[in-house]
């Protein structure tokens, strides 16, 4: 007799069934799992066999043989454990294979036959359900798959908690759909921010539009600031986007227990991050931060310090909004739309510009820091600001400028605006026949533009992004329809020509 159970392997956020085969026969005894499955799979065969030791099982002595079908997939992680052990507790006549061969299966187990979380739960429950098959997991993954829909779901503590329910002796509760927020962060508030107003209206365009954003000026300016209010002025995700975000964060392991990411995430890895943790990759192709940022802001604070190769792998992303990581085993497709915001230095010393305290080497070490970053890379980003140091006659200022919500307010309008006329699209999204539609310029605004663009060398790149830019000032304007010469200046004031 073959038992059979369902389960999944990962590749990207697309979750693929894998059939799990168990075979009992006559011959020397051994247990072996076959189907490519990595070293975390074949260590699975010592944790399943003390799980059933501790129910009072003992494997019989014959040939068992566990075959993870189609076998040309890479099997990756610990969730074969439950259904290898469901497996063989089907085929030594335990459980009826019946009652299980409608559900996907996954799960750790523990050497007491606890059943342990693992990653990737959420995409699972909604391969299954739309499979119409139910899904048997982790109790503590049980919040997490209650939000793939309506479906069976059974999700013990333990083994023994499993076999009872499937007798009828005890019946496990049906996990429910967490609604308590626990992502609900705080941010700085853009009132703390002295000064720098011109950023902060940077900022806000920015935000409304989903624009990349580069900040330029020496240290202490405020520029890390202001970027970590970001996430404070935009929308929370919608619910699809919500699932979308969520499942990537499943498989990372990161998802807050039972609950959804409701909130835009804000990642901001250090200088020294390698090129697989910000893009993702290594040996089991893991989402990195680009990915985990999906939705949501990517922060890269001293934008020259990180390795040239490391952000030269941005590109692709930046205008695609997928990470593909390429292996020779391996080929995996994570979401990856985020908006970059960076943040850098004016040269190495910080203070090119400021006569008493710029270095010796001026302004040579200006050029030559900016050369760490290529043009094509720089070409990504729509909007390039200079913060200036801040007057102390400003940090003494008593009174609060406008906080986070009230700009908040003016972000979530405008971004209506957007999308009801773009089609649920930001204006940093609009490409061909849309832009052309949605960007339509007085006369005044076209010649305007046309002779920066001249006069500055504007890429297509550049002055596509320089036009996405001044729709989302025309659409903060109190709906103007077309792009007037106003809403051009100051798009071209945010452009730099580097």
């Amino acid at each position: 007799m073959v038992a059979r159970i369902n389960t999944v392997a990962f590749s990207g956020i697309e979750a693929k069934s894998i059939d799990v085969q168990v075979q009992i026969a006559d011959g020397m005894p051994s247990f072996s799992v076959v189907g490519l499955a990595d070293k975390a799979v074949a260590e699975s065969r010592e944790r399943v066999r003390s799980a059933l030791h501790s129910l009072g099982l003992s494997l019989p002595a014959k040939r068992v043989t566990v075959n993870l079908a189609p076998a040309d997939i890479t099997k990756e992680g610990s969730h074969y454990d439950l259904p290898i052990a469901l497996g063989l507790m089907a085929a030594m006549d335990i459980i009826p294979l019946e009652d299980i061969s409608g559900y996907y299966v996954l799960g750790e187990l523990a050497l007491d036959s606890s059943v342990l979380p693992v990653a990737g739960v959420l995409p699972a429950a909604i391969h299954a359900n739309s499979n119409n098959m139910g899904l048997i997991c982790p109790y503590s993954c049980g919040q997490e798959a209650a939000w793939a829909g309506d479906m069976e779901i059974i999700a013990p503590k333990n083994l023994l908690q499993f076999l009872n329910h499937i007798k009828g002796t005890q019946i496990l509760s049906i996990p429910k759909v967490n609604t308590e927020r626990k992502d609900n962060k705080k941010y700085p508030d853009l009132k703390n921010v002295k000064g720098q107003e011109t950023a902060k209206r940077a900022l806000e365009i920015a935000a409304t539009g989903g624009h990349n954003l580069l900040f330029i000026g020496p240290p202490g300016t405020g520029k890390s600031m202001m970027s970590s209010c970001l996430p404070g002025i935009l929308p929370p995700l919608s619910a699809k986007e919500a699932l979308e975000v969520s499942m990537i964060h499943s498989l990372a392991g990161n998802l807050p227990e039972g609950g959804l990411i409701r909130e835009r995430p804000y990642r901001s890895p250090h200088h020294s991050a390698s090129q697989p943790a910000l893009v993702g990759g290594g040996q089991k192709a893991k989402p990195g931060e680009i990915s985990l940022a999906h939705k949501g802001i990517l922060f890269l604070d001293e934008l020259p310090e990180f390795a040239r190769q490391t952000l030269e792998v941005l590109r692709q992303p930046l205008e695609t909004g997928e990470a593909v990581i390429s292996r020779a085993n391996n080929h995996a497709v994570y979401p990856a739309d985020f908006q970059l915001i960076a943040a850098m230095n004016p040269c190495k010393c910080g203070y090119l510009g400021d006569v008493s305290m710029e270095c010796s080497k001026a302004p040579k070490c200006g050029k030559d820091y900016l050369a760490k970053l290529s043009g094509p890379l720089l070409d990504r980003f729509d909007m390039f600001v200079e913060v200036p140091a801040v007057a102390l006659s400003d940090l003494q200022k008593t009174s609060d400028g406008e906080s986070s919500g009230i700009i908040a307010k003016r972000v979530e309008k405008a971004m209506q605006i957007q999308k009801s006329r773009n089609g649920d699209i930001l204006n940093s999204s609009l490409k061909g026949e849309i832009l052309e539609n949605a960007a339509v310029m007085s006369d005044n605004a076209k010649e305007l533009l046309l002779n920066v663009a001249e006069k500055m060398k504007f890429s297509a790149r550049a002055y596509h992004r320089v036009l996405r830019v001044a729709r989302t000032i025309a659409d903060m304007d109190e709906h103007s329809d077309k792009i007037a010469v106003s809403h051009i200046s100051e798009a071209v004031s945010y452009r730099r020509a580097i």
